[in-house]
This record gives structure tokens, C-alpha cells and sequence, in this order.
């Protein structure tokens, strides 16, 4: 798939269709999102575990982290945070769910710590609380003026919270959050400096892509009588979760659910508690601030996406059918999404 990339540069730089060139952008970036999963994932062998899960924290969505940046200089305010929603609700229903559903359908029933589990919601319902705040300060007669500092003070308070999780998983509680024993542990099969050069390259190469894939995204949604919302909420999402996707269904198949679950709760809260209010604050020291007011309708997707996930993980066991439940949720967000304005 990496043939995509230099088709996409000549294409925008020759001026083609934006429609073509927005899907063969899109196509572009997902071998190097996996890319970069892997350098990450071979770096944080070398580095042993607690340094190799601050690796996977910290790099675990660079990718959208980089789209989203891209998008936020361009001034897509709307498709940064609808982004950012699916991602979230992405990451808990269909990469949760087809992990379930792909380990289920192997290996009948599959067992997973209920004490991750349960803090990873909790970490959920926080995030959520704080990205909720903002549209209930609005809406009860909060101005737009006032919105900037809400959304900073909520941000930082985020932030906070996320620095907390990580010392509570990385260190203080670390043994309910390492779903590998002993007696398994992953060697690495690249040299470290094979994983640091692998990992710069496909984040420049991932850095480029996203600008074009962002300078196409609004000629190609007019064309092809998208939304923005819809855009950035299921095909941008999609794009920047493709390497949870694969990974994450790989070891449910594994029968490894620990780890699967891990990777999809774990990626929704860093996206809701870091990747969210890092772009706010970030936002400001570009010239392009953005809030953390998201729509209605987003936010209770959201929501419902984490009620989803409790609902299937309070047993600490899984199957084919509970995979299903979660992907026919993400089937009717996605359709409200095609069709909300």
C-alpha cells in the first residue's frame, strides 16, 4: 500500500480530482500508521516495561495526533473534534468489537481482567464529564467569550488526570494493566536504532500525508455529498485507528483479550484525556485556539459508547456476540452521522 504515497503527492501537486486524491491519501497513511505501531511496539521491547508502555502511551495515536494537528492549522476546527469523536467511539465499539467478535469466533469465550477493565471506564466517564462541561456551560448561558477559558481550565484539569493514570498503570498498579506473564515475553526483532529511524520516518512521511489528505478533505466532502462530520467522525478515524485494527484483533485472536481490550480502551481515554486537550492548549500557540465544546449529538455518542463498553466488559468475559452488539452500535452512530447536517 505505501505505492499510494507517491501517487497521492503527484496527483495534489498536478492539481487532480480532490476526490482521488483524498482516498489515495487516506490509503497512504494506513501502512504507515502501521509503521509506526510497529517501531513503537519494537522500541518498547528494548526499553523493558515500564518505559516500553510510556512508549506505547505516548506514540499509541501519534497518528492522529499528526492528522488532527494538520487539520487544526488549516482551521478544520469541525473535523478536528469530530476526529477526535471517532476515535473514541472507534476505538470502543468497532476495534473492541470486531476483537471480540474475530476472538470469540475462534476461541468461543475469552477472559480479561475486570479491574482494567473497570478503571479504563472510569477513566472513560471522567473524560467524557470534562468533554461535557464545556457544551453545559454553553448551553446554560455560558458565552462564547468565557468558552476559551473554560475549555483551557477543563484541558489542564484532563491533562492532570491523564498524568495520574499513567503513574497508576506504569507504576503504581502496573501488575493489573501488564496482560503479558513472564513467561511470555516479546523480544525484539529490530535493532533499536532500526525502530527510531522506522519510527521518524513513517511520522514524517504520516506528517506530509496529513496535509494532504486535510487540503483535499473539503473538496473531496462537497463531491461527494459528505459532511465534514461524517468525514472526520468514521473515514478519518478509521484511517488513524488502522493500526489498532489490525493489532488489536490479531491478539484477541491470540486469544490474548487482556491486551486486545487494553489497546482499545487504553487508545479512547489517551485520545479523550491527552490528544484532546493537548490540541486545545496547542491550538492557542498557533493562532487557532479551539474549545472543547463538541455537538450534542457527538457527545452522546460518546457516552453511549462507554455505557456500551460497560455493559460487555463487567463479567470480564467476552464472545463472538458481544463483539457483534458493539459493531451494530457503531453501525447506527455511523448512519446518524451520514445523515446529521
Amino acid at each position: 500500500m505505501l505505492v499510494f504515497f507517491p501517487l497521492a503527492l503527484a496527483l495534489f501537486f498536478a492539481g487532480f480530482d480532490p476526490v482521488a486524491v483524498f482516498i489515495l491519501s487516506a490509503l497512504a497513511i494506513i501502512p504507515l500508521a502501521g509503521y509506526m505501531g510497529r517501531a513503537t511496539e519494537e522500541l518498547a521491547h528494548h526499553s523493558g516495561p515500564g518505559v516500553g508502555g510510556l512508549l506505547n502511551v505516548t506514540f499509541g495515536n501519534a497518528t492522529e495526533l499528526i492528522i488532527a494537528f494538520a487539520a487544526l492549522q488549516a482551521g478544520l476546527m469541525e473535523v478536528v473534534k469530530a476526529s477526535l469523536t471517532g476515535s473514541i467511539i472507534g476505538n470502543l465499539l468497532l476495534v473492541l468489537g470486531l476483537s471480540m467478535l474475530a476472538g470469540g469466533y475462534k476461541h468461543k469465550e475469552q477472559r480479561f481482567s475486570t479491574k482494567a477493565a473497570m478503571t479504563y471506564n472510569s477513566l472513560m466517564v471522567i473524560a467524557i464529564i470534562g468533554m461535557t462541561i464545556p457544551a453545559l456551560f454553553f448551553y446554560t448561558g455560558g458565552t462564547e467569550a468565557a468558552m476559551e477559558n473554560v475549555s483551557i481550565g477543563v484541558s489542564v484539569l484532563l491533562l492532570a488526570v491523564y498524568a495520574m493514570a499513567m503513574v497508576f498503570s506504569l507504576h503504581t498498579h502496573k501488575h493489573i494493566f501488564n496482560p503479558l506473564a513472564e513467561d511470555e515475553a516479546v523480544h525484539a526483532h529490530w535493532s533499536k536504532g532500526k525502530a527510531v529511524l522506522v519510527l521518524g520516518l513513517a511520522a514524517a512521511l504520516v506528517a506530509v500525508m496529513s496535509e494532504v489528505l486535510v487540503g483535499s478533505v473539503e473538496h473531496a466532502a462537497s463531491s461527494l455529498g459528505l459532511t465534514e462530520l461524517f468525514i472526520g467522525v468514521v473515514i478519518v478515524a478509521i484511517i488513524g485507528n488502522a493500526a489498532e485494527h489490525g493489532i488489536a484483533v490479531t491478539v484477541a485472536m491470540k486469544n490474548k483479550m487482556d491486551l486486545a481490550f487494553n489497546i482499545a480502551t487504553g487508545s479512547s481515554a489517551q485520545i479523550a484525556l491527552f490528544v484532546a486537550p493537548f490540541l486545545v492548549l496547542v491550538s492557542l500557540a498557533i493562532g487557532n485556539p479551539m474549545d472543547l465544546f463538541f455537538e450534542v449529538f457527538e457527545l452522546a455518542a460518546m457516552g453511549l459508547a462507554v455505557a456500551a463498553v460497560f455493559m460487555v466488559s463487567q463479567d470480564g468475559e467476552s464472545n463472538w456476540f458481544e463483539g457483534a452488539m458493539l459493531l451494530s452500535v457503531y453501525a447506527m452512530m455511523a448512519l446518524v452521522f451520514y445523515f446529521h447536517p
